[in-house]
C-alpha cells in the first residue's frame, strides 16, 4: 500500500503519479533518495525533487538529528534471525542483550566471506529458511529474496533444510501455515516444504548491471508484500562481488568498479532500512601477497565494502564437515568465533 504522496507539500496529483510509476510509493523511499536520481527516474524537475525529498523526510520523521535515547528506542524495532546455532547466535549478541535472542540483524548488512566451498551458500540457504520461522523459534515470520550471481541457489537445499528442522519447529510451522499436520505424514511435509519454497523469490543476475537492477526490483516485491502477514524480511546476494570482479579488470577499471559497487551496496542498505529487513551478502576472497604473518586471505571489495558491512563473518574450513565462523568486524561486538557443522539437514551445532 502506497502513502498518500499527493498530500506532500509541493507534490500535486501529477507529480505523485510520476513518483509512483517510478517506484517511489512510500515516504521513506523518497526521503532516502538522491535528488538528481529521483528527478531523473520520475521525470520531474530538480527543485520539485528536492522539495519532495524534504517533505517526505519531515513526514517520515527521518533525516534529522535525534537524541541517543531516541535512537535507543528506534533500535527496539530491529529484529534478529536466529542461525539456530546457539554458539553463533551468542557471538552476534551484545553484552547488554544476553537475555534476548542473537542472530543476523535487520536494518544491517551482514557480509559472509570465505574460500570456495567454505559454506557461504550453505549459510545463505539456511537463513532463507530460518527467516520464515515463527518468532518464538528464532525467525521473523517473513519472506526472502535471493539474488543469485553464481548459480548457487538450489531449491533442493531448501527442501532438505526444512525437513532437517527440529520436530518442535516443524510442528509449530505446520500449525501456523496449515492449521495443523502430522510430521510423520509425507504429504503434510511435502505441503510444508512447498509453502517455504513459495516464500522465496529468486532471480539470477547475469552481469553487474542486471544485478544492480535486481536490487531495485527487490523493492517492488517488498512493496507487494509489505502489508501482508508475511512481509519480506531478508535479502540475500550470493555473491556480491563475482560479476564486479570479472567485468572490471585491471587498475584502470578499479575506480568505476568501486563507484558502481558503492551504489549497489547503498541500494541494499536502503532496502534493509526501508523494510526492516536483514541483508546478507556472500563475498569472494583473494590472497594478500603482502601478508607475511597470519592468514593472507582477505575479502574482495576493498574499503567500500569494508566500511559498509555492519557485520563481517569469515567462514573457514575445518576438519570434515566443520566450519569456523569468525566475527571479524562489528560496530558493537568483540571479535570471536563459533563452530558449526554442515550436514544434509542444514547447519547444525557442533
Amino acid at each position: 500500500m502506497s502513502d498518500e504522496l499527493e498530500n506532500l507539500p509541493g507534490v500535486g496529483p501529477a507529480t505523485a503519479e510520476k513518483l509512483k510509476e517510478a517506484g517511489y510509493e512510500r515516504f521513506v523511499k523518497i526521503a532516502s533518495a538522491d535528488s538528481s536520481v529521483l528527478a531523473d527516474e520520475a521525470d520531474i524537475g530538480d527543485s520539485t525533487a528536492v522539495d519532495a525529498i524534504q517533505a517526505a523526510r519531515e513526514e517520515a520523521d527521518i533525516g534529522g538529528f535525534q537524541s541517543s535515547q531516541e535512537m535507543l528506542e528506534d533500535r527496539k524495532e530491529v529484529g534478529k534471525i536466529s542461525t539456530l546455532i546457539p554458539e553463533l547466535d551468542d557471538l552476534l549478541l551484545a553484552e547488554g542483550e544476553k537475555d534476548e535472542q542473537g542472530g543476523v540483524e535487520t536494518q544491517s548488512i551482514t557480509e559472509v566471506y570465505g574460500e570456495y566451498g567454505s559454506g557461504k551458500s550453505q549459510f545463505t540457504h539456511q537463513m532463507v529458511v530460518n527467516v520464515q520461522l515463527p518468532e518464538e523459534h528464532g525467525g521473523l515470520g517473513g519472506r526472502a529474496i535471493f539474488i543469485d550471481s553464481e548459480d548457487s541457489f538450489r531449491p533442493s537445499r531448501i527442501t532438505e533444510m526444512v525437513n532437517g528442522l527440529d520436530d518442535e519447529i516443524i510442528e509449530a510451522c505446520m500449525e501456523r501455515d496449515m492449521g495443523g499436520g502430522d510430521i510423520n505424514n509425507p504429504d503434510d511435509m511435502e505441503e510444508l516444504v512447498r509453502i517455504f519454497q513459495d516464500r522465496v523469490s529468486v532471480a539470477k543476475a547475469h552481469n553487474t548491471g542486471h544485478q544492480m537492477l535486481l536490487a531495485e526490483k527487490a523493492q517492488e516485491i517488498a512493496e507487494d508484500f509489505h502489508d501482508t502477514d508475511f512481509p519480506v524480511r531478508l535479502l540475500c546476494v550470493d555473491s556480491l562481488t563475482s560479476h564486479f570482479r570479472s567485468e572490471y579488470v585491471g587498475r584502470g577499471a578499479l575506480a568505476e568498479r568501486q563507484q558502481k559497487l558503492n551504489q549497489h551496496i547503498h541500494d541494499i542498505q536502503q532496502f534493509a532500512n526501508i523494510y526492516n529487513a536483514a541483508a546478507i551478502v556472500a563475498n569472494q576472497v583473494q590472497s594478500n601477497p603482502d601478508s607475511y604473518f597470519g592468514d593472507p586471505t582477505k575479502p574482495i571489495g576493498g574499503n567500500i565494502l569494508g566500511h559498509s558491512s555492519n557485520y563481517r563473518i569469515y567462514i573457514k574450513n575445518s576438519k570434515a564437515n566443520k566450519r569456523v565462523f569468525n566475527l571479524v568486524n562489528s560496530p558493537n561486538l568483540p571479535e570471536g568465533e563459533a563452530v558449526a557443522r554442515i550436514e544434509t539437514e542444514g547447519l547444525k551445532p557442533e
